[in-house]
């Protein structure tokens, strides 16, 4: 065909980008795991045959997606694209070449047009079980944390490789939902493969490496231009969280030149003991996003817009912890690094940069026994997704009960109490939880859970933000910190496994947002509104100066 012009590129560039919308729908539609079809933590993206990502779903998590970004080079090392057949599926839930910890699978699939390979497509989501001790920080070593699948072959031609399905459904507690999300993340691929090879039919494409170095050069150019725009030079921060038996120093420094921005984590505290330590694939996912947040947040996520931008930690520290080390629970510090970086941009650019906010999941991960039928003869067990408030914004209020910097969404009420024998009892805002400012923190929650069926039920806690609370910046206020307890007034750890008596309940309290700027300067109009609505207390109105 004749040389495409730019225009032509932009609307196949568009349309690719709905292809892995609608590879992601699949998956979010047909997942078994409630944290995946309810919440979205999944991922998707079609690759170009170099194992360069050339399109993302809006629907998926950075932590996924950019981590995912790397684990289809991974795959082709092992199993290089002159030997890939059709029907090809390949899978791992290796920490270190996937996306962090083993509850995250990675399927990568090679699409063909007219017999020849012209690209792969891959996906990810979190499985709520995969044996081991459950999803949570006790573990010890990764080897605790549950079944271990390297680089793989799931089908062979599409022939399915039923000894691994069979390992697979024999290492978990939830046989049927795991085999049926392994199904699930085959089918997305598959639907994305399709969809592929109609969109070349219709542009006349025999290959996409025009449209892959259009797509890649373009973004590239974008982001080094949003970065020459920036103050060049280098830039510190530091930021204490709780950790699991002591608190952890997270430090790094953020260099901006024409060419680029590096960050670099020395300084950070050693790895951990426990199941809070990051592979450095998920680090750079966080840290990444965090970057295009504030230098190209209107720029496509794509291997062209994140070349610009790296990332580097000394070994064994705790992003970036090595194999055997335990990561199960990597998202509690991971999901901290936007944070930390914007710590050190804020020196650079004060306009662009929110306050802290409560960064980590708070996830209710509960399991336990059940005697009501169509729940399973392995009782119950779910991740019910909730989150704190973010922290202000340079313009604006910081957001309530809003996942920032994961992005999934909570998991409805209904749901969790449809398929678990636990009733709720409360999820409401919690009041005067935003720190005060001239903008405020978004707000954070509070939940209360018992059972409905007189038994005890198991948390895995994985919570942070307790001791260490979201900081405040230019004289605003700190968020409220988070706390876990008991209705009887217990006050549970953070982190671990703990028992929920069956004649009590747990509640759970989710940190708010710090706040930006002297809380007397707050628009009173704007005070009076929250107090209203119950976001602020007559009591809290004090913190303004009021």
């Amino acid at each position: 065909m004749s040389k495409l012009s730019d225009i032509e590129l932009q609307v196949m560039w568009n349309r690719l980008i709905a292809v892995v919308e609608e590879q992601a729908q699949v998956l979010l539609r047909t997942a078994f795991s409630p944290i995946v079809r309810e919440a979205g933590d999944l991922s998707a993206g079609v690759f170009d045959r170099e194992g360069n990502m050339l399109a993302q779903a809006v629907t998926g998590t950075p932590g996924h997606v950019n981590s995912m970004a790397e684990s289809v080079k991974h795959f082709i090392r092992v199993f290089p694209v002159e030997t890939m057949k059709p029907g090809d599926i390949y899978i791992t839930n290796d920490p270190w070449m996937g996306t962090g910890h083993l509850n995250d699978f990675v399927l990568t699939t090679p699409a063909f047009h007219r017999g020849k390979l012209v690209g792969l497509f891959s996906c990810t989501s979190h499985l709520m079980d995969i044996g081991g001790i459950g999803f949570g920080p006790d573990g010890t070593d990764v080897f605790m944390e549950g079944l271990y699948i390297p680089l793989l072959k799931l089908a062979d031609q599409g022939q399915l490789n039923e000894t691994l399905m069979a390992m697979i459904r024999a290492n978990t507690r939830l046989p049927i939902d795991t085999e049926g999300d392994v199904y699930s993340l085959a089918a997305c691929n598959d639907v994305g493969c399709e969809r592929l090879s109609e969109m070349m039919e219709e542009f006349g494409l025999k290959d996409l490496d025009v449209l892959s170095d259009h797509i890649l050069t373009r973004s590239k150019a974008a982001v080094l231009e949003a970065i020459a725009a920036l103050p060049q030079g280098q830039w510190c921060n530091t930021m204490t969280v709780d950790g699991y038996d002591e608190p952890v120093t997270l430090a790094c420094t953020v260099t901006v030149t024409k060419t680029g921005i590096h960050v670099d984590y020395a300084g950070t505290g050693e790895a951990s003991k426990r199941g809070i330590n990051v592979p450095l694939a998920y680090t750079t996912a966080y840290t990444v996003f965090g970057l295009a947040c504030i230098v190209g947040k209107d720029i496509p996520n794509n291997a062209g817009s994140l070349a610009p931008l790296t990332v580097s930690a000394p070994e064994n520290c705790i992003v970036n912890a090595l194999k055997p080390k335990p990561v199960a629970s990597r998202h509690i510090i991971g999901q901290m690094l936007p944070d930390v970086v914007f710590g050190a941009l804020r020196q650079a650019v004060p306009d662009r940069v929110p306050a802290e906010g409560t960064s980590c999941l708070w996830n209710l991960n509960v399991r336990g026994q059940t005697d009501e039928a169509g729940l399973g003869n392995y009782g119950f067990m779910m991740a019910v997704t909730s989150n704190g408030g973010t922290g202000a914004r340079p313009m604006k209020d910081g957001l309530s009960a809003t996942a920032y910097p994961s992005g999934v969404k909570g998991t409805p009420v209904e749901i969790a109490e449809s398929i678990t024998p636990l009733i709720f009892w409360r999820k409401e805002f919690r009041e005067d939880s935003g720190g005060a400012g001239t903008l405020r923190g978004g707000l954070g929650q509070v939940i209360e859970v018992g059972s409905r069926i007189g038994k005890p039920f198991d948390l895995l806690a994985a919570y942070d933000r307790i001791d260490h609370p979201p900081r405040g910046r230019d004289g605003g206020r700190d968020g409220a910190p988070g706390a876990v307890m008991l209705k009887s007034g217990k006050v549970l750890k953070g982190k671990g496994f703990q028992l929920i008596p069956p004649d009590d309940r747990l509640v759970v309290m989710t940190p708010g947002g710090g706040g930006i700027g002297d809380p007397a300067r707050r628009d009173r109009a704007a005070l009076a509104k929250d107090v209203s609505e119950g976001l602020v207390s007559p009591q809290g109105v004090k913190a303004y100066g009021g």
